[in-house]
């Protein structure tokens, strides 16, 4: 017979301006919870941060009477900031990223010529996950599994029947995330992807982004079995071989992410913001640099 997996409460925050979805992640039978994925707000023309995003997830948090535990980035986003640090100042929570952080934090080190100070071992984040790795969200039980090819530290976090997968796999409709980033790789985005829907059928995955193409409402919600059979990019058994075709020419097409150049420098840092030499933050355009 087979055992019943856990099922932890799942509340959805939705960013239109980066077209991210954060969540909040509850333990059922506790008031602990998690949050993946929050973002920080850029007004990037004027140099101007604000916290709107971060504060309704610690609104929500708090209402509910809630502990946050955990505070997990999927993978270094190129496409908003992360606002773990400013949540982390009033909530707590431990952040954690993908082990491979470290081979981020060493490309774009170079790009963004960062001093020595600026340490390419991951130490900016509480835990940095590995392949198997489990922890616990109160009586959750929860692991990670590395699924590179959108970027080197991207993983999936399996927290009892939901899995939360990134860039890694968009809803049905939207296909898959870009390969070409420094890192990436269409081929191994594939495998990664295949490791996902290795999951049971009735997994419930979560995306970090939609985009409602065709002018379909936004949805961040689906399952295993939906994306087997009706994925545009990957379903209804489309080979490696034709997936990297397709993922290599589209990515040719694509434009940068508007906020990548924020967004790389601060979540290598887990969510600081750089500073200059005087302390003030700051951050750096780098010319044809990426």
């Amino acid at each position: 017979m087979a055992e019943t997996r856990q099922r932890p409460d799942v509340k959805a925050f939705f960013d239109p301006a980066t077209n991210t979805i954060s969540y909040v992640v509850k333990d059922p039978e506790s008031n602990s919870c998690a949050v993946i994925d929050s973002v920080m707000d850029i007004d990037y023309a004027a140099g101007r941060i604000t916290y709107d995003n971060a504060d309704e997830i610690i609104k929500y948090i708090e209402d509910n009477g809630l502990k946050l535990e955990w505070q997990i980035e999927t993978h270094v986003h190129a496409d908003h900031l992360s606002a773990a640090p400013y949540i982390q100042e009033r909530l707590g929570g431990k952040i954690g990223v993908g082990e491979n952080i470290k081979i981020v934090q060493d490309v774009f080190g170079k790009v963004f010529n960062e001093g020595t100070e600026f340490q390419r071992d991951g130490s900016q984040f509480d835990r940095l996950f590995v392949e198997g790795d489990t922890y616990e969200i109160g009586n959750l039980k929860a692991y990670a599994i590395h699924t590179p090819g959108h970027t080197p530290a991207c993983m999936t976090h399996v927290i009892g029947d939901a899995a939360f997968v990134g860039d890694t796999l968009f809803m049905p409709d939207g296909g898959s995330a870009r390969a070409d980033f420094p890192g990436g790789d269409a081929g191994v985005l594939y495998d990664s992807i295949q490791r996902v829907l290795a999951l049971p059928d009735d997994t419930r995955l979560f995306m970090c982004h939609d985009y409602g193409p065709n002018g379909r409402d936004i949805q961040w919600e689906t399952t295993v079995a939906e994306e087997k059979e009706h994925n545009i990019h990957v379903g209804a058994g489309k080979t490696k071989e034709e997936f990297v075709k397709f993922r290599t020419e589209r990515d040719a097409q694509l434009d940068m992410p508007k906020l990548i150049i924020p967004s790389l420098q601060v979540n290598m840092r887990a969510g600081e913001i750089p500073t200059d030499k005087d302390g003030r933050p700051m951050l750096k355009v780098p010319v044809n640099g990426l």
